[in-house]
């Protein structure tokens, strides 16, 4: 998609703090970090959320939880860290193109969701 945000970035029209590039991922420092470890992976081409995927994707998800995984490891978060895909909008989804949250660090990340 010509207009989205995270398909400018990826094809560097849009700078970004970059920490992994491959042929079907990119990945980047969060700009508003949540956490001491905040990165962004996405996939290079346009999909818009976990709610449209196709069958076709399940190797570029697949690389993006390997990446994952790398990354934390390698940025300061060796002993653990979260995994956050927001879906759509009861998901709270703000960029319309899939994207995963790497989020960790030196201390826990504190409670997954507040129980209602």
């Amino acid at each position: 998609m010509d207009n989205c945000l995270f398909c400018k970035i990826a094809r560097g029209e849009i700078p970004s703090r970059k920490v992994f590039e491959d042929e079907d991922v990119f990945a980047f420092h969060d700009i508003n970090p949540a956490r001491p470890l905040h990165i962004l992976v996405i996939p290079k081409r346009h999909i818009t959320s976990l709610a449209t995927i196709a069958d076709t994707d399940t190797l570029v998800l697949g690389r993006i939880l390997a990446v994952a995984n790398q990354l934390a490891s390698e940025n300061g978060s060796p002993d653990g860290f979260r995994v956050i895909i927001n879906t759509g909008r009861i998901g709270q989804q703000e960029v319309q193109h899939l994207h995963a949250h790497i989020v960790g660090g030196p201390e826990p990340v504190g409670p997954m969701l507040k129980r209602v």
